[in-house]
């Protein structure tokens, strides 16, 4: 479940993220990314440099430039639960439903007058002093007479399915927190097969031995698991975890150079070559993968009789896999555009 939160100012979103904190979900937040980015800039971090340089950012990037760096997060990581917070832009509100599976939006509001005591009362030094500033930054931070690329919270705000009105005690908002969160439960549908077995795969995948990337692989027939495997290195051979990476530099057709660390097996070698192993038949299952397939494990799997690949991710060096796919007859299925990459790739 990935929640993003929007809202007024000083409404008491920062209750409704700690709360599910304390649930396990990790907390994100398009303010955070602004932030580094005004310190890589040597900024002074004040309400009104947020404000500017989050314009600034929308008008040169596009308005959703904030919620790609959150969304890359999330995908790149593979995080299920996510909390998102100040989201600030219609167009940040778009980018995370069409990017992210069971994507929430939930507003937080309440009275003005309420608001403004809870802001001074936390006394931080950039907030407003009186209710008229108040009033004036929370204009602005609603989008009244900003341009499509300012804040625009208002929009946000309206656009939300769930909203929590927090106009009393701290026990009081936590009770509502609650049922929003029962509510929230009811609204994430039963896995697909494909969806159960992606989750399996990712189980399989921590068993990993190499580092740079701990992928795992599931082949399916008949919506049983026949086989598994996982990154790792030959059977009485030593792993990366104990020996060390083995680097070998590729140089591509296009003169660009990749590295690649060659001691391990695939995951879709190991699940094949464990499937043959054990004499069970892989003719006409399905495949389930983090990634598009290499080149070679791309033939392994065209000759082992697979009829159907499901891949999360993009691999960077995929583009002949699609093509000998096509050619084989191969159903290959990409759930993600996102590129997986490595440390030290390049």
């Amino acid at each position: 479940m990935i929640i993003g939160l929007t809202g007024s100012m000083a409404s008491g979103k920062g209750v409704v993220a700690d709360f599910f904190k304390k649930k396990g979900f990790v907390y994100l937040s398009h303010s955070d990314e602004l932030r580094e980015y005004l310190k890589g800039k040597k900024l002074e971090i004040t309400r009104e440099n947020l404000q500017n340089w989050g314009n600034k950012l929308r008008e040169e990037n596009g308005n959703d430039v904030l919620a790609k760096m959150v969304s890359e997060k999330i995908i790149s990581q593979q995080l299920k639960n996510v909390i998102v917070d100040s989201i600030r832009n219609p167009a940040e509100v778009f980018h995370l439903q069409k990017t992210l599976k069971h994507f929430f939006l939930v507003s937080v509001d309440a009275p003005t007058e309420v608001r403004f005591k809870r802001m001074l009362a936390r006394n931080r030094e950039s907030d407003p002093k009186n209710l008229k500033d108040f009033t004036r930054v929370d204009a602005r931070d609603k989008g009244k007479g900003e341009e499509k690329s300012g804040q625009q919270v208002g929009a946000c705000m309206k656009l939300a399915k769930f909203v929590l009105i927090n106009n009393g005690s701290l026990e009081e908002v936590n009770k509502k927190i609650e049922k929003l969160y029962e509510d929230l439960l009811k609204q994430i549908p039963r896995p697909t097969w494909d969806e159960y077995f992606i989750e399996i795969m990712h189980s399989i995948g921590e068993r990993g031995t190499c580092d740079r990337g701990k992928a795992g692989c599931v082949i399916v027939k008949d919506k049983r698991i026949i086989s598994s495997g996982y990154v790792g290195a030959p059977a009485g051979c030593k792993h990366c975890d104990e020996a060390g990476h083995e680097m070998h530099t590729v140089i591509q057709e296009d003169g660009t150079q990749s590295k690649h660390c060659i001691r391990t097996a695939h995951a879709e070698q190991n699940a094949i070559v464990q499937a043959a192993r054990f004499g069970i038949s892989t003719d006409g299952a399905t495949l389930y993968c983090k990634m598009t397939p290499c080149y070679v494990c791309a033939k392994m799997i065209i000759n082992a009789g697979i009829k159907r690949v499901v891949a999360e991710n993009y691999y960077h060096g995929g583009a002949r896999t699609a093509d000998i796919f096509k050619e084989a007859g191969i159903r290959y299925e990409l759930l993600n555009e996102s590129v997986v990459t490595y440390k030290n790739m390049k």
